[in-house]
This record gives structure tokens, sequence and C-alpha cells, in this order.
């Protein structure tokens, strides 16, 4: 009877120990991305007819500097020109240096005086504040901004968390790289973009897995857009972090015991 009963006690313990390894794995096919991107489009080119640049708001902050070779000039317009240069060490230095858009759109610029901004874009920003200088003093040149290109990423991310952009635009692949790539338990059929608008936040569904996502209006980043990677089903049950040392600890044990009792 023993003899009967022992084969089969050690065949469901084995059983049980592929059963559990197989429900932690995550298929490839939920861990690649632009996976409908074919071998015979290699040499396919996604147009992507991204909006135009991005329109300065309430609440932003520009950097602002005039350059001039008659420098006693060029200091009445750079409010700190005449401070150490220490004082852009670091991000919170340039913020708290910079040029904030007030709630009707305005900034207040030395000697040129108010200076509507409200959506208007870096260049279109430069090339106003341009004119207005040279009314003033020529041969300057005009340097803005934007201080406040942020980029939000959470969830199923190796390192989630705020990222500071120092470029003009960034994608979304180049965002999740920064943020140190997604887990192998985010679901890229469905990573959530969360963008401000006029009107108010808006929540956009984003497939990673398809190739068309490079020509879509949502591959390139917007300034406060929020990423969130949500994590697959399989993750519910706590493989991410099973203690599987134990589990197999206690399946090897319970071999030896049924060996040793035969």
């Amino acid at each position: 009877m023993k003899n009967k009963y022992f084969p089969v006690s050690k065949l469901l313990l084995v059983f049980a120990s592929v059963l559990l390894l197989l429900s932690a794995c995550v298929p490839q096919k939920k861990i690649k991305y632009l996976q409908s991107l074919q071998e015979h489009d290699s040499s396919r080119v996604f147009v992507n007819k991204r909006p135009l640049d991005y329109k300065i708001q309430p609440n932003d902050n520009l950097y602002i500097r005039i350059f001039s070779l008659d420098t006693k000039t060029s200091m009445f317009f750079n409010q700190y020109q005449g401070e150490s240069q220490n004082m852009y060490s670091d991000d919170a230095s340039i913020y708290l240096n910079s040029y904030s858009i007030d709630k009707q759109g305005y900034i207040d610029f030395p000697v040129v005086g108010k200076v509507q901004v409200k959506d208007l874009t870096v260049a279109e920003v430069k090339d106003l504040l341009q004119s207005k200088v040279t009314e003033y003093v020529t041969e300057t040149m005009v340097v803005v901004k934007l201080v406040n290109f942020n980029i939000t990423v959470l969830g199923e991310v190796n390192r989630p968390g705020e990222l500071k952009i120092y470029q003009d635009e960034i994608n979304i692949f180049e965002a999740l790289s920064m943020a140190g790539d997604l887990t192998d338990y985010a679901n890229r059929n469905k990573i959530a973009l969360i963008r401000q608008t006029p009107t108010g936040s808006k929540v956009i569904y984003i497939d990673l897995t398809k190739a068309n996502i490079i020509a879509s209006e949502f591959y390139y980043l917007m300034p406060n857009d929020i990423l969130y990677a949500s994590p697959l089903g399989i993750k519910q049950w706590g493989f991410a972090t099973f203690p599987y040392a134990i589990v197999f600890g206690a399946i090897s044990t319970a071999l030896l015991l049924i060996n040793y009792f035969k």
C-alpha cells in the first residue's frame, strides 16, 4: 500500500513544482515592444505628424538671458547678471532665477515691462523679446529655455519618479529608458498617458506592442506628462517577490521524507 502511495505523492510534488515555475513566467509576447513590426517593414518610414511645439501656459517658467557686446547695457535686461555663476549650479537655483508666467500669461521683463507670452512657443517668445530688446540696444542675442519640462513615470518601471528633460523634445521610449525601462511585469498593451489640457487632465492609453505608436501624436511627450505602467494580472499572485527558496526547500524536505519512509 505504501509503495503505491509514495510514488503518487512524489509525482504530485513534482507536478506542483513545475506548475509553480510555469505560473511565475511571463510569456515573451508580453514583454516585447513593437511586435506588429515585421521583418519586411525594416525599411518602412513612419511619418509622425506630431503637434506643434509646446505652447507656454500660466505658471510655466522661462530661463531668459540677453547677450550683447555692450555688457553694461545688457546687464539692465539681465536682472541677475552681476551675481555669481554658481547660482545656476542646480535645478532649484535655475528655477528660482527664471521668469514665471502669471495667471494672465505675462512676464515682467526688465526695461521692456510686461510681455504677453501665453500660447506662444519658446521660439516665438525668443523672437518677440528679440524685437523688443532691439528697440533699446542693437547687436544682442536672446536665449530662452523652458525650465519646467518635467515628465513623471510611475508603476512598473525600474526607477519611477520625476524626470528633468534638458532638450526640446523627448519620445515615450526615451522617457522609459531614463526610468530604467519597464519591468517584465508591466502591461505594455496599456500604458496610461496623463496629459494636462486647457479643459483638464486627459488620459490616453498607449499600446507599445504596436508599431504605429511611432506615428502617433502621443509618441512625443509634453511638459508635465505622466506615464503610468500598470502591472500584468500575473503579478497579483506576488510572484515578483515570491519566496522561492522557502517553497523549494519545503518541497525538497518533503521528497526526502518520502524517500526515507518508503
